[in-house]
């Protein structure tokens, strides 16, 4: 398999490390989902993915091997593709097939060991293809690199949902970012999670193997091998509940007893039940998400669904 140049824009340990502090000091306490995303939580979130329960990513799949050609006829002749949360590409694979003519491709994973596995897979596959990842947190100024030749435009492809794991503000101003990645010529091509009904939802994010809650608690896990906490992760549980007045599943890992946690020398203490959020997954109607986009200064001018209308994929350019 080919070897790949990642170029890195991770941040530094001890960043993570003030951000994850910051956030076990608020009440409620918080953490940040990105930091699932070590080498094992990635392989974990590929067997979430698998799960019957699960249907995002099978929904997702059926409306790329569908529309995946008037996804490409949106995007255009020699495009600059650049993917946000790429992690093994199984989505990507589908457009890069059929794009005309795609300048390069630009991965942005915050997990090396996904990253450069893809990457390389994406090297065999696309032979003719620039592929330059980059490991970084993509909610961050991310610097691209050059390319062999010029591009026509940017597009950021953003698959899987991701963008509902922020609030709506967070959403925008994320979206913000993506219209000024792309400039006034691009375009931006997101999945998004559509509303339906608790049943479906909360069993798709506690799935009965329990992989879903096995990936929530890796998180601990990797603070114990990076950053040197001593999170017991026997005395802690997975939560994943639908909140219908804001519309999105929570997610939070909760201290089954009451214990002390330490971590970057701070001692802090949790109460039996006390519950930690580590990830918001918000669900939209069309008219919702076009209203966001709206105020990021991006319209839809596009939107595909799978058959069951449980999950879109949309077309964004900038307003003028």
């Amino acid at each position: 398999m080919p070897r790949i140049r990642i170029l890195d824009q991770r941040p530094e340990t001890d960043a993570i490390l003030d951000e994850v502090c910051h956030g076990l000091r608020q009440r409620p306490r918080r953490l940040p989902s990105k930091y699932f995303y070590d080498a094992a939580g990635s392989a974990l979130f590929e067997r979430i993915c698998a799960q019957p329960e699960y249907y995002l990513t099978r929904s997702e799949l059926a409306i790329m091997r569908e529309h995946v050609a008037a996804m490409a006829a949106c995007l255009g002749l020699d495009v600059l593709l650049i993917e946000y949360g790429s992690g093994s590409g199984q989505k990507t694979r589908h457009l890069l097939h059929a794009l005309d003519s795609p300048v390069a491709y630009v991965p942005v994973d915050i997990a090396p060991a996904a990253l450069s596995a893809s990457g390389a897979a994406m090297a065999l596959e696309f032979p003719d293809l620039e592929i330059l990842p980059i490991c970084a947190d993509f909610t961050t100024r991310v610097t691209l690199p050059s390319t062999r030749r010029p591009a026509r435009r940017r597009a950021v492809y953003f698959p899987g949902s991701t963008l509902g794991n922020f609030d709506a503000r967070g959403s925008v101003r994320l979206l913000r970012q993506i219209r000024e990645v792309v400039g006034s010529a691009g375009a931006a091509l997101i999945g998004i999670d559509l509303q339906k009904d608790r049943a479906a939802l909360e069993a798709a994010y506690n799935d009965v193997a329990g992989i879903t809650a096995a990936f929530t608690l890796n998180m601990l896990a990797r603070f114990n091998r990076e950053l040197g906490a001593d999170f017991d992760l026997a005395r802690f549980r997975h939560r994943a509940i639908y909140n219908s007045l804001a519309g999105r599943i929570e997610t939070f890992i909760v201290s089954r007893t009451a214990q002390d946690v330490h971590i970057g020398g701070e001692c802090f203490h949790f109460a039996a039940d006390e519950a930690m959020l580590v990830e918001y997954s918000c669900k939209y109607t069309a008219e919702e998400f076009a209203r966001l986009a709206t105020m990021a200064g991006l319209r839809v001018e596009r939107c595909w669904t799978d058959a069951a209308q449980r999950f879109s994929v949309q077309y964004l350019a900038p307003m003028p």
